[in-house]
């Protein structure tokens, strides 16, 4: 018997609760899935004007041939809705986890950065989404949390990530969309038997669904009791207190996991708490091992799918993603460079304790690579950058990724660590000048899923 025709009257719960939200977003791809979404909310803003704005949100991956056609097709549609669309082109470097877990770290930072205080942002995740992500994290031996499966919502950055089609099957969006007459985009990765979740799609759900037709609605139902079960669990074992490095890298402390099976737990638990999914049994198990029978100066590392953690100084610290290789850079006053690996540097203007720059003045951005010395302003005199870096506990898998601002051959700045002394360093400006220092926002312990 067929599912009841989708009615944007169906999402007044999901959506009401959101009404007072500063502003909303989509995740727009112009696939069906996406496309379906837009067109509800739409509708259902036209229904209650007192709805917040919507914006739709399209990110560029540049993945696949079609992708600038994509890209088109998604202004095209927004225009004729007359919703405003961000696009947003990344540049997707394949990491341990393949390129397309990397697409999706750069989607989700796309979207945090989009989201001011209090917004909202809406993707269209679905009812089979939710069940293939739960086969696919059973057969990977995922624990409670991870066959919780997709979350129905979970903050994201300064505002909040919102899936409001979870119980929502991919047969009746299919079908909205041709009584609506939707015109979307086809992504052939979604055919691509050579996926695993491609494979368990098109292979091995339609036996599943030959035998047990009701079989989405019981997996949903069981990853509904994982949820209560990790939630339960969080509640009687607290995840442990985050602690920073000096660049800002999130930790847990050594001692809070070196207990057996309880340490497992609560790593697991800290790691959901930011959005990511805990590593197979089997290498956590001996990454934890090596911690409780490391002396104090080991540094056991765990390599995860898309993230890695480094134990240093009595932490295990998630580390940041991987850099591209990085190479030396222009940058002018006023530019913003992005940096995978490293994250956004910007050269702004400060009122105090900067660096006066001449008219069309270019700066050399590069990397450390032995031998810098660098009088920090302020001190009595030059040390070399290794000795700085060290004594200000810079951490390791950081030293070699600091950006560094040089004007010819002299080093004029160390991050946003110190400002070298140099001819150029000023506490006050001088008649009209107008003073710059380097802006670095790293990108550290971000949540994706």
């Amino acid at each position: 018997m067929p599912e009841p025709l989708l009615a944007h009257t169906e999402l007044d719960r999901e959506l009401g609760a959101q009404a007072s939200a500063c502003g909303w977003y989509v995740g727009f791809s112009g696939g069906v899935d996406s496309s379906v979404l837009l067109h509800l909310l739409h509708r259902w803003r036209a229904a209650n004007p007192g709805a917040p704005p919507l914006t739709a949100i399209h990110v560029n991956h540049g993945m696949q041939d079609a992708a600038d056609d994509w890209q088109q097709h998604c202004e095209a549609v927004c225009k004729k809705l007359h919703v405003p669309l961000l696009c947003r082109q990344v540049s997707v470097q394949s990491g341990p986890a393949g390129a397309e877990a990397a697409a999706r770290e750069a989607r989700y930072r796309v979207f945090e950065e989009a989201l001011a205080p209090g917004a909202v942002l809406y993707l269209a995740h679905h009812l089979d989404d939710q069940v293939e992500t739960f086969f696919l994290r059973l057969l990977r031996g995922a624990g409670v949390q991870g066959l919780a499966g997709i979350p129905a919502s979970r903050s994201l950055g300064a505002g909040r990530l919102v899936r409001p089609l979870l119980q929502v099957t991919r047969q009746r969006l299919e079908d909205y969309a041709g009584h609506h007459n939707l015109d979307y985009v086809e992504d052939p990765s979604n055919v691509d038997l050579g996926l695993d979740r491609g494979f368990l799609r098109h292979e091995v759900l339609p036996l599943l669904a030959g035998r047990w037709p009701g079989y989405r609605r019981t997996v949903a139902r069981a990853s509904e009791h994982m949820a209560v079960a990790a939630r339960t669990l969080r509640a009687v074992l607290p995840s442990p207190e985050t602690h920073y490095s000096v660049l800002g890298d999130p930790g847990v402390a050594v001692n809070e996991l070196t207990a057996a099976d309880v340490g497992a737990v609560k790593l697991r638990g800290w790691l959901q708490s930011r959005g990511l999914q805990a590593p197979d049994r089997a290498p956590l198990e001996e990454f934890l091992r090596q911690l409780r029978e490391s002396g104090p100066e080991a540094r056991p590392r765990l390599q995860c799918s898309t993230f890695a953690l480094q134990c240093y100084r009595g932490c295990v610290y998630l580390l940041p993603e991987p850099p591209a290789p990085l190479g030396p850079a222009a940058l002018a006053p006023g530019e913003v460079l992005e940096l995978p690996g490293v994250g956004r540097v910007a050269l702004e203007p400060v009122a105090s304790r900067g660096l006066a720059l001449g008219e069309g003045e270019t700066l050399t951005l590069a990397w450390r690579r032995g031998g810098e010395r660098c009088r920090p302003a302020g001190s009595a005199g030059r040390r070399s950058l290794k000795q700085l870096l060290q004594e200000a506990d810079v951490p390791p898998w950081w030293r070699d990724r600091v950006p560094l601002l040089f004007l010819d051959d002299q080093l004029l700045a160390v991050g946003d660590l110190w400002l070298c002394h140099s001819d150029r360093y000023r506490q006050r400006p001088t008649g009209d000048e107008t003073l710059w220092c380097l802006r670095w926002e790293r990108n550290i312990g971000r949540a994706f899923d």
